[in-house]
């Protein structure tokens, strides 16, 4: 498959009062044509903030972009002026924010809301415009699109907005759709609709999907392939079924381990990631999950570790499943 976007050795650190905050620390990762992945992980590890900079819309300052590429269609977004940015956000690139409430602005109708991107970018005339934006409701399965159409965010349920969000970041048939934590502040089975919703609309529109998310047990039925952050940094990469089948970084085993699974006792407890993740102002050394990982070496705490590749896209970045850690044989390793 032909690659869409790629990033290579990302950083992106914020200066405040207290010193600098490495909140990506060299990243690397790429998006097919068609392909959805999935960036999972804790709050605090990077997600938002790589989606953030991808879409270019970090505030520098205090953000700043100390080195890295971000290819998108073979160009580089990173050396584009602001004026170039803004024909490619909600064109080429669409993006779903994490809370819809604050995202969409209250004093428009949603139908204004949605029309206002395709009168920018494909250049319709607004009765074109409201054509589209009520073809999007009904796409995205809201009822009576027609009379929607003409009312105000605070009038929809947290479902339907989040539903609206989704009609204006596909209104353009953009090639790459960014979902920050989409499914966050509904209930569990809003977020199963929303979800389907998302991959359905992904086969129809071969949209490729960047879902940001903290549940690793959302991403099994709408990706292809997983990333896991953690400090900054991608621990663990690969296809749903090389992480979930066989998960290498303890960070990763801890996320699944903390799942609920229907052959749990209800007087079984959850297994939870013991301590705090670290301060990115100063940075471990070695490993960034090394105070938290129950089978920390000696190496883990002054040397960073190499990413080890365990065969088809599995790449791991832990001394455990280094060869020669391997080969020692003196630790053992479990979910």
């Amino acid at each position: 498959m032909t690659t869409l976007l790629e990033v290579k050795d990302l950083s992106v650190s914020f200066d405040v009062f207290g010193g600098e905050v490495q909140a990506i620390r060299n990243v690397n990762l790429d998006v097919k044509k068609g392909e959805a992945v999935a960036i999972v992980g804790e709050s605090g590890s990077g997600k938002s903030v790589t989606a953030q900079t991808v879409m270019r819309l970090i505030a520098m300052p205090p953000g700043r972009i100390k080195n890295g590429q971000i290819l998108f269609e073979g160009q580089d977004l990173l050396k584009l002026s602001e004026k170039d940015m803004q024909k490619i956000r909600g064109n080429k690139i669409g993006m779903i924010f994490q809370d819809p409430m604050t995202s969409l602005n209250p004093t428009m109708t949603v139908g204004k809301q949605i029309s206002e991107g395709l009168i920018k970018h494909q250049g319709l005339s607004k009765s074109e415009a409201k054509e589209r934006a009520i073809e999007m409701l009904k796409l995205v399965g809201i009822p009576t699109p027609e009379a929607r159409y003409k009312q105000y965010p605070h009038e929809f349920s947290g479902g339907m907005r989040q539903r609206v969000m989704i009609a204006i970041a596909l209104a353009c048939n953009p090639a790459l759709l960014i979902a920050d934590e989409p499914t966050t502040a509904l209930d569990v089975t809003i977020q199963a609709q929303i979800l389907r919703l998302m991959k359905k609309l992904q086969e129809q529109l071969d949209t490729s999907i960047i879902l940001i998310t903290h549940d690793l047990g959302i991403v099994a039925d709408v990706c292809d392939r997983v990333m896991v952050m953690y400090a900054g940094q991608i621990v663990e990469s690969g296809t749903k079924e090389e992480i979930f089948a066989n998960p290498s970084h303890p960070y990763t085993k801890g996320l699944l381990n903390s799942l609920p699974k229907l052959s749990q006792r209800k007087d079984e407890p959850l297994i939870p990631i013991h301590g705090t993740p670290p301060d990115l102002i100063a940075p471990p050394p070695g490993c960034g999950f090394c105070d938290r990982c129950p089978y920390a070496m000696n190496i883990c705490a002054t040397t960073p570790p190499e990413v080890t590749d365990l065969g088809g896209s599995h790449k791991v970045r832990c001394w455990l499943q280094d060869p020669r850690a391997q080969s020692d044989k003196k630790t053992e390793v479990g979910v």
